[in-house]
């Protein structure tokens, strides 16, 4: 709660910031992995859409849940014909195709919104 306020607030209020903003990526990045280890890998596509489609169209929900399964739907299957095509006449699993391009989006993510920041 102090690190919604800012770094300088929850400083000056007693917060040490760096151990908890670690803590919390580090977190993110285990949970992440857990939910898609169990999941699947194509069920990554599950936490990775509806961010993406958050900062295409907005926080409007009316418009992010639909616009998700469309994004969604549209995205798995250019990764599947991307996997089909990148290593011709083998195919890449897809959940290397979704994972090269939904990882950096999560780091994006965790450095834009994990540390306590606005954005």
């Amino acid at each position: 709660t102090l690190l919604s306020l800012g770094d300088d607030v929850a400083t000056g209020l007693g917060q040490r910031s760096l151990p908890v903003k670690l803590g919390a990526m580090l977190c993110v990045a285990l949970l992440t992995g857990v939910s898609v280890a169990l999941a699947g890998k194509i069920a990554f596509v599950g936490l990775l859409i509806p961010h993406i489609t958050r900062y295409l169209i907005g926080v409007d929900y009316r418009w992010v849940i639909p616009c998700s399964g469309l994004i969604g739907g549209v995205f798995l299957g250019m990764s599947d014909v991307l996997s089909r095509f990148l290593n011709y006449p083998f195919e890449t699993p897809i959940g290397v195709v979704t994972s090269v391009i939904g990882i950096p989006f999560f780091l994006y993510l965790i450095r834009r919104k994990g540390g306590g920041e606005h954005a």
